[in-house]
Formats: C-alpha cells, sequence, structure tokens
C-alpha cells in the first residue's frame, strides 16, 4: 500500500487507520509558537458514517486507500439491493441500500453511476452535481396563486420529496442538486 505524509493530507482523501477507511472531511496545519506542529483532521468513517476528529504530528506516514473508480449501469432493485452492471466486464453485483446511502435518492433505472470501490467493497458513490428526475406526486398549481418564492411538496420517481415552485407539474422532468437535495429549475 502506498503511504502519504501528513503534510500532504487533502479534503476527499481517503485513509486506512486502523483496518478502517477514513475519508478526510477537513484538516489543518497548526504550527505552535512552542513545541512541533502537527496536523489537526476530522475524519470520517466509510463504513459507518461516524466522524471523528484525530491529531497527527506533523511528516507522520499514514497508509492511502486505493479508492477505484467503476462506471457501471445500475439494473434494478431486487429488494435487497441495488444490481448494477460493470460497463466493461458486464459482470453484476448487488449493493447494499445502507451502502449507496442518500444516492439511492438520485439514481434510477438505466441510469450510469460511478461506484468506488476499495479491492471487490463498494464503498460509496460518486454522483454527478445534478440529475434530471420526473415528478410522480405533487399537488396542481392553482390560478393566481402565485406568491413570489412560494413551495410546495413534490414528490419524485425515486420517492425523494423536494420543494419545488407552484408552477411545476405532476409529470414533469426538473433538476435537482444531489449535494443539497433541493430543486435547481426545469429540465
Amino acid at each position: 500500500m502506498a503511504t502519504v505524509s501528513t503534510n500532504d493530507l487533502k479534503n476527499g482523501m481517503t485513509l486506512v487507520l486502523d483496518n478502517n477507511l477514513m475519508h478526510v472531511v477537513e484538516f489543518q496545519h497548526v504550527k505552535p509558537g512552542k513545541g512541533h506542529a502537527f496536523v489537526r483532521s476530522k475524519l470520517k468513517n466509510v463504513r459507518s458514517g461516524a466522524v471523528v476528529e484525530k491529531t497527527f504530528r506533523a511528516g507522520e506516514s499514514v497508509e492511502r486507500a486505493n479508492i477505484d473508480k467503476r462506471e457501471m449501469q445500475y439494473l434494478y432493485d431486487d429488494g435487497d439491493g441495488y444490481v448494477f452492471m460493470d460497463n466493461e466486464s458486464y459482470d453484476q453485483m448487488s449493493v447494499q441500500r445502507a451502502t449507496l446511502g442518500d444516492a439511492a435518492n438520485y439514481i434510477i433505472e438505466g441510469s450510469a453511476a460511478v461506484l468506488l470501490m476499495y479491492g471487490t467493497e463498494v464503498v460509496g458513490t460518486d454522483l454527478p452535481a445534478s440529475v434530471e428526475l420526473t415528478i410522480a406526486e405533487t399537488e396542481p398549481g392553482i390560478q393566481g396563486d402565485r406568491v413570489s418564492g412560494a413551495t410546495k411538496p413534490a414528490t419524485l420517481e425515486t420517492g425523494l420529496v423536494v420543494q419545488v415552485p407552484l408552477f411545476v407539474e405532476q409529470g414533469q422532468l426538473i433538476k435537482v442538486d444531489t449535494r443539497t437535495g433541493s430543486y435547481i429549475s426545469r429540465a
């Protein structure tokens, strides 16, 4: 495995610490007036989601995880998880709901997704900044109800509920921000 110095840490980097995969959320180099420099970091456990703070000595070596990105196509939900097909080898694999987390709200059957792999284990997904989804259910807009900035809830084809403007209707295609889960515009 490759090692990296704590002086070279970057946000988004994945490390192997105590046999756990830890994702660097944020870090800060600290050089006190007295004593040695150190690196204060906030790390998120990829498997459990727990966030911990850890302090390293400056220049200390840590093991960097080799995360492979594979483009796969989402085929269907088999009840236990989501079935994906590798675009290169055509192998199918089932991914648990907990592993995908919030990303499950943004993928539909037949869509492409980039899965993050550590060996043969799926540790997450790399979503685009926005996706286009169809509104499955929402209340119709009432004539004359044109309050500026007013919103209503809309259920999307994946089951995600977002707040949309009053003029948006059922069956329309909208853009949704995958980072915040909010409405961007009509597609």
